[in-house]
């Protein structure tokens, strides 16, 4: 595994449907073929998500597909949408059992197989706020969920629910965060209790023995404080005894929490291996450089367990977010950082239409070429060990001239690797010319003759050491200009 390993995240459901289109029978995971595993190996990924691949429910499809707010995104979607394209959601869980129809546990435990001889680790999702409405819990358990009372129900509908039990109705919170109405096809758990805790612990270590690592939905909401403010029930924390007693049981297992509201520090601390770095990726898309550079003077202790990304299931395409230009230069900052690098699958090809956890057929979208021979370079430009394994900084940048403050609009970075192989990242983020002097923290750079060749480009530039040390490396971009330089002596 690399030290800064990358991600690939593949909306499971969505890719069978396409593959039954071809095979024209339905396609389970088993139908996954070799050769997509081969290009993602190739291509340098270590981990493959696959999203919402357990059992859902009846209840949670029917909600699904008569919500009138979620049927407008879909439409929005798929303009030609029809019920059997809205399976519901996957995060609505009714059993962490691998989806009948994606072939059981027994395909997943296959195609973990095929992944492990191509050297890939297989992440799965794990919700730790709520379970789907039809969760057997409801009927064995009740006790194991939030509980309300007729005056919260008839107070707050958006929040409560009545279900029917044989053993008698009840009423039960729907899963939410405090900022939100909760979520129709959920009920929420009540971490206030020890044996809900316990059992769910029990669930994880079942899901250690079926993948590689865990990516946590929403896991700041069962933080103490967060769960208390919601709810108004104390609760012991959670992830500090979960996480190990799952590891004692699978040593070295993966667990990435899906965090927001400044909670990243705090989960790392609790023993999650990688957290959402969503600040890095808001920071981009307001398009000022200043705060984006900012953000890399973090300790790595913080920033090596940060997850990258510009895009994921949640989040509105890149290429939909991003203009051109723009997109490559915020890429090559993101994938080109500390920590671990998450692509989501579609941003390559640069899909426009985010996908709705609910849906199970994704658009008919054209392929962006040119935004695809970006990413086959930048792929690329990740093989190398200086970025995959060696020392990364960040690189102070001075004005060119007097007068000239356009050295604010650039973030440079600087890797070295243990093998002699250096790379120095650069990027103007900006919408005008800048130029900038910037300061490389290689040592040994005087008494020689240097060559700078664009990984993204092929552009050859050369210079002379004594220069790079006493004055710095000049940098003139365009607007959005991003490139990775192989820092190379010249043979004499």
């Amino acid at each position: 595994m690399s030290r800064y390993p990358l991600l690939y995240q593949v909306n499971t459901r969505v890719w069978l449907t396409e593959l039954a289109h071809q095979l024209k029978r339905p396609a389970t995971l088993d139908d996954i073929p070799d050769a997509a595993l081969d290009r993602w190996a190739a291509a340098g990924f270590d981990w493959i998500w696959l999203l919402s691949v357990w059992q859902t429910g009846a209840e949670g499809e029917r909600i699904s597909r008569t919500n009138p707010e979620w049927l407008k995104e879909f439409h929005e979607t798929l303009p030609d949408l029809r019920d059997e394209d809205i399976p519901g959601s996957g995060f609505a869980i009714t059993a962490y059992d691998v989806h009948a129809n994606l072939g059981g546990d027994v395909a997943l435990a296959r195609l973990r197989a095929r992944m492990k001889q191509r050297g890939l680790k297989l992440m799965l999702d794990f919700v730790p706020n709520h379970t789907g409405l039809d969760h057997h819990w409801v009927a064995d358990h009740p006790e194991y969920y939030v509980p309300g009372t007729e005056q919260d129900l008839a107070r707050e509908p958006q929040n409560y629910v009545r279900v029917k039990r044989q053993a008698g109705d009840l009423v039960l919170a729907y899963g939410r965060d405090p900022y939100f109405s909760g979520w129709p096809d959920t009920l929420q758990l009540n971490y206030g209790n020890p044996a809900t805790q316990a059992a769910l612990i029990g669930e994880l270590r079942k899901i250690g023995r079926q993948c590689d690592g865990l990516r946590c939905d929403m896991a700041m909401l069962v933080l103490p404080d967060i769960f208390e403010k919601t709810w108004g029930l104390p609760m012991q924390p959670f992830w500090p005894q979960a996480i190990p007693q799952v590891r004692e049981l699978v040593p070295g297992f993966c667990f990435m929490a899906e965090v927001y509201w400044d909670r990243e520090w705090e989960l790392q601390q609790q023993g999650f291996d990688y957290t959402y770095d969503k600040r890095l990726y808001d920071r981009l898309r307001d398009r000022h450089a200043r705060p984006v550079r900012e953000h890399f003077w973090a300790g790595l202790d913080y920033q090596n367990k940060l997850a990258r990304f510009l895009e994921n299931h949640d989040e509105p395409r890149a290429a939909a977010t991003f203009p051109p230009g723009v997109h490559e230069a915020a890429a090559v900052i993101t994938y080109l950082s500390p920590g671990l690098r998450f692509f989501h699958q579609g941003q390559f090809e640069g899909r426009l239409k985010r996908i709705s956890p609910h849906l199970g057929r994704a658009p008919e979208e054209p392929k962006n070429e040119q935004l695809a021979a970006f990413y086959d370079r930048l792929l690329a430009a990740l093989h190398d060990d200086s970025v995959r394994n060696g020392d990364w900084q960040l690189v102070e940048c001075d004005s060119a001239w007097e007068q000239n403050e356009t050295q604010d609009n650039f973030v440079v970075f600087a890797w070295q690797h243990s093998s002699g192989e250096r790379r120095v990242v650069a990027v103007n983020y900006s919408d005008q010319q800048s130029q900038c002097l910037a300061h490389l923290p290689f040592g040994d750079l005087a008494g020689q003759g240097w060559q700078l060749r664009d990984c993204l480009s092929e552009d050859l530039y050369h210079w002379n050491g004594d220069d790079l040390v006493h004055s710095g490396l000049y940098l003139d971009m365009r607007p959005w200009q991003a490139a990775i330089y192989a820092l190379e002596p010249v043979k004499s």
